[in-house]
């Protein structure tokens, strides 16, 4: 005898009897899951019923799902079991489920549809389910226009914004107490039971008193300002209060709390409870009952892009749990996951994008083979043979990759990273001399008129080493010797007079130049290379998106190396620098002398200044290095420009400071630089414009003031700025009250000499938060995922070199998801780094 198939009403009394159980998926043997599967094979229901019925299973398995979804999954089952029992237009009133919730039963009209044909049409019922995520939240029972407006200037403007719109924090109202349990100045939670509620006048303002008990005691509750709590609460009412206990004239009393009724759904009290960002015209309450409605809906049916064998082998929250944990966790622990969740999300896009984009650049486009071999080899060994010094094992490990990319037919995308003296540069000039022996022209790109400057006078003596200088014009020098015919290496610089400037291009455009070393001006349209084969671009970071694509258009399909004196963490910069090979130079050369490093008490700072003075007495000079330009009233920091005054009449009026900072113009700064190399300044009081690759070997102190203020990466930059001579270099450190923090990173960067152990030290002590200061230029944002989260970066790195190598223009089935994703987050148009 074959089985009986229930009918809609039968599975209509199982749901009821599911609610019951508490949402436990126990009503019936094997779960609903798999009832629903093995009855909708032979149910005999309407065609349209059934096909949303079998969706509804598609978007969210209930054994899956936390209580809450459980409650939204179940009504939306009834509702549409409803249209069956009873098709639109039909006098019932009412669903037979109630839910336990506390939530009214469902109108018969809130599931009304258009026809199957017809495209999902926005209602004011309160049933946003089924709608496209791009439709404005308008159509979300709360929000009006005046409202919607409001939430544009949080930047929510859609359903999906509002998934998004995650909350700033979390205040825990989860662990319920009694009211002999409760202390004063704590948050806390109590179920009790009104017996008193009436409007007063407290200091001219009329506002609600209520006094609430348990069967352990009475405390008394106000609400200021807000009379209208009195009329919503009976006596016996029994209700749900969290908030700050306070303590007023030795008695306990709550101080305007969240409350709810004890049989609602709790959204404002007796759980980790959610804040928002809130502007003029939006309240805590409001907001958290909005998005309360909207994330119950969405989370079930929002679509997992996230591939579910990543998702298992990650041990992953579906992307609905997880976003609904986020909001409204329902404990800590899944609020934790919910947060791992969502940044493994933002950094697998992430990486996804930097991975497209790297191949969008190398994919069908030959790029110049640049090889070592012939005269190019003989050139190569001669040049690092004529070196002062060996290069060391870290150094050659990096010129053999760089190489190995070189003589690959596709163009290179390699970042090379290396301390401060660790010697990148010579690494660079190898590579550019080979491409010069190859036929090809070379350039090098620096941020800064003074930085290209230094670079275009290593470049010089190194190559002098091995060629007999021909010019000495600071624009061109020309070297023979190396090769059969004469190396030119030019200086291109904004500050060049425009005949010199034309002249310098037009030659580059002949190919009459090998090595052209500049500024932004090597990348101005005016600047046409005859035959460009590869390009350095240093300190990636003060190169924004533009000038780094414009450099690259300079040829076809140049070998581009980017390098950094920045230490990052190795999974961090292959998450920054994705589109890039990473080459690391982590070894120092011998013999350099480590900067002695010390952190002073604020009444140290005259002896401070006795040892700057000893110093200069011996010939040196110093750097006084200040967080600030100006003074500030907010900031307790001392500000270079009231400093340099300061120093200069009261310290060291005999001698001569020099001052610079962000805000003078690039001459201006130039000038001063050029002033403190030459020696004629003996002190230069200066901002942090300095931290990166000035180069005075005279220098032999670096004080830095407010040390506390700033990252260990970014002391450790300023302590590089001393050091690059034969001489001992010093770094003294003053900070007037540092935070506990302060004190650990000062106390590190006392004992550590290594800028890469620095820089995961910085890392892990900064937490949240941007690891350069200032968010990589076009790079997604990242709203849950934190640069600390290392396990998070290289399980997102890991994953998605996996799907990149298995199907790198996500054409597969189970990718058409993610691919949707990445063109969300990653549009053609984006600017990228």
């Amino acid at each position: 005898m074959s089985a009986v198939t229930p009918d809609a009403g039968a599975v209509r009394k199982i749901l009821q009897l599911e609610v019951d159980k508490g949402y436990r998926d126990s009503a019936v043997i094997g779960g609903l899951d798999k009832f629903f599967e093995n009855w909708l094979k032979s149910a005999t229901l309407e065609p349209a019923v059934v096909r949303r019925l079998k969706q509804l299973l598609t978007q969210a398995n209930y054994g899956s799902l936390v209580q809450e979804q459980r409650k939204v999954w179940i009504k939306k089952a009834v509702d549409l079991l409803n249209q069956e029992t009873h098709p639109p237009g039909s006098d019932l009133k009412k669903s037979n489920i109630t839910r336990r919730s506390g939530t009214a039963p469902t109108p018969a009209h809130a599931t009304k549809t258009a026809p199957a044909a017809r495209k999902r049409v926005p209602d004011k019922t309160g049933d946003i389910s089924g709608l496209p995520l791009q439709t404005e939240i308008t159509v979300i029972n709360g929000i009006s226009p005046s409202v919607a407006a409001r939430f544009r200037k949080l930047g929510v403007k859609n359903l999906h914004d509002l998934l998004y719109f995650f909350p700033r924090r979390h205040i825990d109202y989860s662990k319920r107490k009694t009211i002999a349990m409760l202390a004063p100045g704590r948050e806390e939670t109590i179920v009790a039971n009104v017996w008193q509620a009436k409007s007063v006048i407290l200091g001219r303002r009329r506002s609600t008193e209520a006094v609430v008990g348990d069967e352990t005691g009475n405390v008394r509750v106000i609400w200021f300002n807000n009379p209208y709590v009195a009329r919503n609460l009976k006596t016996n009412d029994r209700v749900v209060i969290s908030g700050r206990v306070s303590l007023f004239r030795s008695q306990l009393v709550f101080e305007s709390p969240e409350w709810e009724p004890e049989e609602s759904d709790t959204i404002h009290t007796g759980r980790l409870v959610p804040l928002y960002h809130l502007t003029q015209g939006l309240r805590p309450r409001q907001v958290r009952k909005i998005m309360k409605s909207a994330i119950d809906q969405l989370t079930l049916q929002i679509p997992d892009f996230v591939p579910e064998e990543v998702r298992n082998r990650q041990q992953l929250l579906t992307l609905g749990q997880a976003i609904l944990q986020a909001h409204f966790p329902d404990e800590a622990m899944l609020k934790g996951r919910a947060r791992e969740r969502l940044a493994f999300n933002e950094l697998l896009m992430l990486q996804l994008g930097v991975l497209s984009k790297k191949r969008t650049w190398q994919e069908g486009q030959s790029g110049n083979s640049i090889s070592v071999k012939g005269e190019a080899e003989q050139v190569f060994r001669r040049f690092v043979q004529a070196l002062p010094f060996r290069l060391t094992p870290a150094q050659d490990k990096a010129l053999q990759e760089i190489l190995g990319d070189l003589a690959r037919p596709v163009p290179m995308s390699r970042l090379l990273q290396g301390d401060v003296g660790s010697g990148k540069t010579v690494v660079a000039t190898t590579a550019l001399l080979v491409t010069v022996a190859n036929g090809f022209q070379a350039a090098f790109m620096a941020p800064t008129e003074i930085l290209a400057e230094q670079h275009f006078a290593t470049i010089s003596r190194l190559l002098n080493r091995v060629g007999e200088l021909a010019s000495e014009e600071k624009a061109l020098r020309s070297y023979n010797g190396i090769l059969k015919r004469t190396v030119k290496v030019a200086l291109l610089t904004g500050d060049l007079d425009v005949a010199t400037r034309k002249s310098l291009q037009a030659q580059i455009g002949k190919g009459e130049i090998d090595i052209a070393i500049g500024t932004h001006a090597i990348i101005q349209k005016e600047v046409q290379f005859y035959r460009l084969g590869a390009a350095v671009v240093d300190e990636q970071h003060r190169f924004g998106v533009t000038q780094r694509s414009a450099l690259r258009q300079k040829g076809a399909f140049p070998h581009i190396l980017v390098m950094t004196a920045t230490p990052i963490p190795r999974t961090l910069a292959l998450t920054l620098y994705g589109d890039l090979d990473l080459s690391v130079i982590d070894q120092m050369p011998g013999g350099r002398l480590a900067v002695k490093t010390k952190w002073l008490q604020p009444e140290q700072r005259q002896k401070a200044y006795n040892f700057i003075r000893r110093e200069i007495n011996k010939g040196r000079q110093a750097f006084i290095l200040c967080p600030l330009v100006e003074e500030s009233e907010v900031i307790q920091a001392r500000a270079a420009v009231a400093e340099f005054e300061r120093l200069s009449t009261e310290v060291f009026p005999d001698l001569k400071l020099g001052l610079i900072h962000g805000r003078l113009s690039a001459a201006e700064k130039d000038e001063t630089m050029h002033r403190f190399r030459d020696g004629e300044l003996h002190i230069l009081v200066a901002t942090p414009v300095i931290e990166v690759g000035i180069d005075i070997p005279n220098a032999t102190v670096m004080m830095v003031e407010s040390a506390d203020r700033f990252g260990l990466s970014q002391l450790h930059q300023f302590r590089g700025r001393v050091g690059r001579g034969i001489e001992q270099s010093y770094c003294m450190l003053l900070a007037e009250d540092p935070s506990e923090v302060g004190r650990q990173r000062l106390d590190i960067i006392e004992r550590v000499q290594d800028g890469f152990k620095l820089a995961e030290e910085d890392l892990s002590l900064r937490g949240p938060g941007e690891f350069f200061g200032t968010r990589q230029s076009g790079l997604p944002d990242l709203r849950m995922a934190r640069l600390s989260d290392v396990a998070i970066l290289e399980a997102a790195r890991n994953e998605a070199t996996l799907i990149f190598r298995k199907d790198p223009r996500l054409k597969k089935p189970e990718h058409t998801l993610l691919a949707r994703e990445l063109a969300r987050v990653w549009p053609e148009s984006a600017e990228w780094s």
